[in-house]
């Protein structure tokens, strides 16, 4: 009996101390999806007289900053949002293996989408997704942004964003459920588990609810009347009345 208890004892501190680590995991990946990568390019690139979450689409992620401020900051947002859940994947794995590099992708997601600094007014978490597959399941990774880039050149979407997004997410989960299944290599990614497919699938509805919930994109103002001539004013500036040049003197008729 009592060597039932000692065992008990022991197996449900390794069971606390697993599940701290994968909270602290959780925690830390919530924290580096929260880096306002978007914020600072768009502070760098303006200096700081724009804010993406008022103008544009309104979100603050890579493809507002690609349309707004230009391909050098945009790519530089969507690097750095890839970046971040994949280093928010790296450190979770450290902190507990497979299971925290999972959770901390997905936390990584959430903290981009609802970051707390900010309102819980984030973007949309593709980028930051990408990171995710690219730590966590590498032997898909490639495949998955093919898949996402051939659901966008479908002519038949309306919102080509959108719908390539939802493909691929589809196939993402799928692919990760048969990975697991199958239990076929996955590259420098942790082994495959049942985690995989669920975290692929936490991150794929964290996303699709931030596409649901998107306000529509700000209309271009209206162009206006031309300007007036005389630059704005509220009366129109008439040159003033000249008075007739008079000689002093008549000249005489010639004889």
């Amino acid at each position: 009996m009592p060597t039932v208890a000692v065992a008990s004892v022991v197996l449900g501190s390794l069971i606390a101390v697993r599940a701290s680590r994968v909270l602290a995991a959780a925690c830390l990946g919530y924290l580096a999806g929260t880096a306002p990568s978007a914020d600072v390019a768009c502070r760098l690139a303006t200096g700081g007289t724009t804010d993406l979450r008022v103008v544009g689409s309104r979100n603050p992620g890579a493809n507002n900053a690609l349309k707004l401020l230009g391909a050098r900051w945009g790519y530089g947002v969507m690097a750095a949002d890839i970046a971040k859940g994949a280093l928010a994947c790296t450190a979770g794995r450290s902190m507990a293996a497979g299971t925290g590099a999972h959770v901390a992708g997905v936390a990584a997601v959430i903290g981009h989408c609802f970051p707390v600094w900010n309102g819980f007014r984030g973007g949309k978490g593709v980028a930051t997704s990408v990171g995710q597959c690219a730590a966590t399941f590498p032997a898909w990774s490639v495949v998955d942004l093919l898949v996402a880039w051939g659901a966008a050149v479908l002519p038949w979407w309306r919102r080509r964003h959108v719908g390539a997004t939802v493909v691929s997410s589809a196939v993402w989960v799928l692919a990760a459920t048969v990975w697991w299944r199958r239990g076929w290599p996955n590259l420098w990614g942790p082994r495959p588990t049942a985690a995989m497919p669920l975290a692929a699938a936490a991150s794929s509805a964290v996303i699709l609810y931030r596409l649901a919930t998107e306000p529509p994109p700000l209309p271009l103002p209206p162009p206006g009347p031309p300007p007036p001539p005389d630059a704005g004013d509220h009366q129109p500036r008439r040159p003033a009345p000249q008075s007739p040049v008079v000689a002093d003197t008549v000249p005489l008729p010639l004889a």
